[in-house]
């Protein structure tokens, strides 16, 4: 594998004080080329899902009918309301804008960045342009240091350290996710940030004025719980970090993957980008063998419940690699 880290201490109990190093390139790309080689018919696969508009305006036409209908209730029924069922739509659709991301839904690039800002509106905060440019350098540089920000810092690593600052942190995620890029590796706003912030904020007032805060922070509310302590948020953790070492990027089996376009197969994902959700299992059904033998998840929760109380996995469970030459350009 070429990876190396402080894990001497793994064996007593004490959480790593540094994150894997690997001194080779991420796996993805080597075994995307020996796959295709292998079973060239995977390319058939390449392209659109052509249901994938009609999935994001349901779930976006749901989740601020919802919003409305909540407008007069209390916030005790908003904060259930919330946790129990807007949390899985506005889940569903910040999983929507990965898949957009990547240009899944059309084949022009700019429609899909426009069905993004759209499946952004009930999420309440502007952010579908901004997460593509950082996910994609996620996915070509994946774990190098100081360009992927899906890695926690240093600050993070630091202070995350045993059950309760884990707990905290996980409840928290989005907010590290989404501050990280503005600490470490900013990027100066385009005309697509600006659209998609006055959109945003346009619809925003659009529910303040005609139906009050509660339907607002209805949208909040589902957003932030959703990324929090939720069974579906167990991805963030599941997707890439070591829990067995030698291994940087797991795939999820079970039935949440119905609601999250197939994000569970994350293996899948990364070595094939261009392919949608949708048809994620029809890779491992024909390439088998390159990953039944990985170590995969069943549950999302256990997934949370694990990195919570092992005390040998923290922010530092993540593999981080230095820039190669060839991608220096």
């Amino acid at each position: 594998m070429g990876f190396q880290g402080d894990r001497e201490e793994d064996e007593e109990g004490v959480m790593a004080a540094d994150f894997f190093w690997s001194y080779t390139d991420e796996p993805h790309a080597s075994r995307r080329r020996q796959i295709l080689s292998q079973y060239p018919q995977i390319r058939k696969l390449f392209g659109p899902d052509p249901f994938a508009f009609l999935k994001v305006s349901l779930a976006v036409l749901l989740q601020l009918w919802t919003a409305t209908y909540v407008c007069n209730a209390s916030w005790l029924k908003i904060l259930a309301v919330s946790y129990f069922f807007g949390s899985f739509l506005n889940h569903n659709l910040f999983l929507a804008i990965h898949e957009l991301s990547h240009n899944l839904a059309f084949s022009t690039p700019t429609y899909n960045r426009w069905l993004g800002i759209f499946a952004n509106l009930p999420i309440g905060v502007p952010m579908s342009v901004t997460f593509q440019k950082y996910h994609l350098e996620h996915h070509r540089f994946q774990g190098v240091d100081g360009i992927d920000m899906d890695i926690p810092t240093l600050a993070e690593a630091h202070t995350v350290t045993n059950a309760i600052t884990k707990s905290i942190w996980v409840i928290l995620q989005l907010f590290f996710y989404a501050l990280r890029p503005i600490f470490i590796k900013p990027k100066p706003p385009g005309m697509w940030e600006f659209t998609n912030l006055i959109i945003q904020l346009s619809l925003n007032t659009y529910m303040v004025y005609f139906y009050g805060w509660k339907s607002l922070g209805y949208l909040i509310l589902s957003t932030f719980v959703g990324g929090g302590m939720h069974p579906m948020a167990g991805h963030f953790i599941s997707e890439h970090y070591i829990f067995n070492a030698g291994q940087e990027t797991y795939s999820y089996y079970g039935p949440l993957n119905l609601m999250t376009w197939n994000v569970g197969y994350h293996n899948e994902h990364h070595d094939f980008p261009r392919i949608p959700g949708c048809r994620l299992y029809k890779v491992r059904e024909i390439a088998s063998e390159y990953y039944e033998s990985m170590k995969s998840y069943r549950s999302w929760s256990q997934v949370i419940y694990m990195y919570i109380m092992d005390r040998t996995v923290g922010p530092f469970s993540r593999m981080k690699r230095k820039l190669s030459s060839k991608k220096d350009h």
